[in-house]
């Protein structure tokens, strides 16, 4: 086997990838070494990155400091679990739908569904604080979870569509020649075979809600106990001074739950995202 790339060039490589991590973590690991300082050791002068008093005391405090902490995050998984849920009932028949028929207008349809990503939800939070105002659903878990999924579901169709077009449509004939339904086609031929992709877009769904709850939650509910763990993160804000250190440990805290899932599932997410990257 020829070994197309020079020494020099897999170290530039190696460089590039090592700075480009650099910037991605640096952030994080700032924030875990602020939840370890002492409140008055945050903003010290000269900057120490390791000192002396370091401590876990803020992952301690945060909880006595905030009582409603856990139930913030239990909020934000109950919130971006339902979006997930509800996502996938409708991404699910709607991709199978652009991967397996032809039909008029799908390819605009397409493109709208892509340009709906570049549309801010800040930009219809007027529009949809009415809605619900007039439908009665301020101050519920509905008034978070429904904008959540209508947005998520565009990016679903568009990854899920890219995986079900792989799969050979000799499957299905195979099975209407047997007698089987489309409904019956999708649901014990395609579906396990299009687990992974359903996977990818079950986990970037999930991600996707559990990281954009505060414009909702801080728009559409005044209910401190329903509040989602980004809204519950300003209870750390005091009015003469901000505890930096338990606001990064509870941020520390809250992102475990999405780190965990993706750690565990991240073959998926490499298979499913590139299942339709090579056309055969």
């Amino acid at each position: 086997m020829i070994n197309k790339y020079k020494w020099w060039e897999y170290g530039l490589i190696y460089l590039g990838m090592f700075t480009f991590l650099a910037f991605l973590l640096a952030p994080f690991v700032e924030a875990f070494v602020v939840s370890l300082r002492p409140l008055d050791k945050v903003f010290s002068i000269p900057y120490q990155f390791i000192t002396d008093d370091m401590g876990f005391d803020a992952y301690v405090n945060m909880w006595k400091n905030v009582p409603l902490l856990g139930r913030y995050i239990f909020n934000s998984l109950l919130i971006a679990t339902a979006v997930m849920v509800l996502g996938l009932i409708v991404v699910i028949p709607a991709a199978y739908a652009f991967a397996r028929f032809s039909f008029y207008g799908s390819t605009a349809l397409l493109g709208t569904f892509l340009a709906v990503n570049m549309v801010s939800g800040a930009v219809l939070i007027i529009p949809l604080y009415r809605v619900m105002l007039k439908m009665g659903l301020l101050n519920t878990y509905f008034a978070m979870i429904a904008p959540g999924v209508a947005f998520v579901i565009p990016t679903g169709i568009w990854l899920l569509r890219s995986y079900l077009v792989k799969i050979p449509r000799e499957l299905e004939e195979a099975a209407r020649v047997d007698g089987a339904s489309r409904l019956y086609t999708l649901w014990r031929v395609i579906l396990p075979i299009s687990m992974p992709g359903i996977a990818v877009v079950a986990i970037t769904t999930f991600i996707t809600a559990y990281a954009q709850q505060f414009l909702f939650a801080l728009t559409f509910n005044s209910r401190n106990e329903l509040n989602p763990l980004p809204v519950g993160l300003y209870q750390f804000f005091g009015r003469e001074e901000v505890v930096w250190n338990e606001l990064m440990a509870a941020s520390i805290v809250g992102i475990l739950p999405v780190l965990v899932v993706y750690v565990l599932l991240q073959r998926y997410i490499i298979s499913g995202l590139t299942a339709g990257a090579v056309k055969e």
